[in-house]
């Protein structure tokens, strides 16, 4: 409450049919009245309301499969109580799947007060997969699931994880699914910022983000073989869950913080991070999680704080334009003894850079990039059994 209001709202606005409708609504222990208008809710709606009232769990996975035990239909949405749908969102998301055959659909998604990822939105597709889209950056349940898949494979939220649980259920339904459609020509979710700030994935502390980030590696290297696939994928955990732990905020970590993080990412770098992994990230993104790999912290606290005051890198351009190296801190400093390879610009980086000739320079890098095996300890590039 008050979010919970429009909530509801947008649900009793849906164009489908309300006969095709069901809504399961778990009170997660609520103490602000939510319970009570939720039951006077399920008193008017035209649609049928079933309303569980239970004892407060801690977290979104709990209530989130006490809904899906009840759910009867042969779709699933998950919908949070702070925000809300698009009125046409069900009926296009429906028919999308309908028309497809697919088991999972993301509707667009925008943000008020809050920034949704933005990059699988590019145009609607029917019919696609994750490793040929960008939808592995959009994993939070917010999502139409076809039933017969998650009861097929028995699919639930991880009630151990406090953060990162939707990570976790959507890329399993990405991968199993048979087919996944992006409707990206309609706003079918609205992301709502709450005033107070009280947002679940925003609580907690650092250690459950790592918790996080090694139940969605763990899932991918289980499901997806070694190799290029593989790598892929493991882009997500790393970009959007380890590398913020040395972010900005690394600065204001003390040094027994600092060296936790450390050890807890020890074990994540020493199976899941790669040379081809690597060379997909930025040069200050490549940077960071090397140093972080290479138990570096002495290095890292300057390329964080060059990051963070937002400064342009300068560019270097050899062997005729088609080398670009980014000038962060260390580049070239024989103390350090950090290989040129890491500052390589990837191409999507060096095209801002004129003189920048494209030619060659990505199997250059790919070599290079295979180099920094020798800077690492032992175990630093290894790779986890499927």
């Amino acid at each position: 409450m008050p979010y919970l209001v429009e909530c509801l709202k947008s649900v009793e606005a849906q164009t489908i049919d309300p006969g095709r409708i069901e809504v399961i609504a778990v009170d997660d222990g609520s103490t602000d009245g939510t319970g009570e208008y939720l039951e006077e809710f399920a008193a008017r709606a035209a649609m049928p309301v079933t309303v569980i009232r239970q004892e407060n769990s801690g977290g979104p996975s709990g209530p989130r499969n006490v809904g899906l035990g009840k759910a009867g239909g042969r779709y699933v949405f998950f919908l949070d109580a702070d925000d809300r749908l698009g009125p046409e969102a069900l009926e296009r998301m429906v028919a999308m799947a309908d028309e497809n055959g697919t088991d999972v659909v993301l509707g667009r998604v925008e943000g008020i007060n809050r920034t949704p990822p933005k990059s699988m939105w590019g145009k609607t597709l029917g019919r696609t997969d994750v490793f040929s889209s960008n939808i592995k950056f959009t994993l939070s349940a917010q999502k139409l699931f076809r039933r017969a898949l998650l009861d097929r494979h028995g699919m639930r939220f991880d009630e151990s994880l406090w953060t990162g649980e939707d990570a976790l259920f959507t890329m399993e339904a990405y991968l199993r699914a048979d087919g996944v459609s992006v409707l990206a020509d309609y706003t079918c979710y609205y992301l709502v910022g709450r005033e107070d700030g009280k947002h679940v994935t925003k609580t907690g502390g650092y250690a459950l983000r790592f918790d996080s980030a090694r139940a969605l590696m763990n899932l991918i290297a289980e499901m997806v073989p070694a190799g290029t696939r593989r790598d892929t994928l493991m882009i997500r955990p790393f970009l959007v869950t380890l590398l913020p732990q040395f972010g900005p905020k690394y600065l204001k970590d003390d040094e027994e913080v600092r060296r936790h993080k450390f050890e807890l990412a020890k074990p994540l770098m020493d199976a899941y991070w790669t040379p081809e992994v690597a060379q997909r990230l930025k040069v200050h993104e490549r940077l960071r999680l090397h140093l972080v790999a290479a138990g570096r912290p002495d290095l890292l606290a300057d390329i964080v704080e060059f990051v963070r005051a937002k400064r342009q890198a300068a560019a270097v351009l050899e062997k005729r334009g088609t080398r670009v190296y980014l000038i962060y801190p260390h580049f070239r400093s024989r103390a350090a003894g950090l290989p040129d390879s890491l500052y390589l610009a990837e191409a999507r980086e060096a095209r801002a850079f004129e003189g920048y000739r494209e030619a060659s320079a990505n199997s250059f890098l790919r070599r290079a990039l295979r180099k920094i095996r020798r800077t690492l300890p032992p175990g630093g590039f290894g790779t986890a059994a499927a």
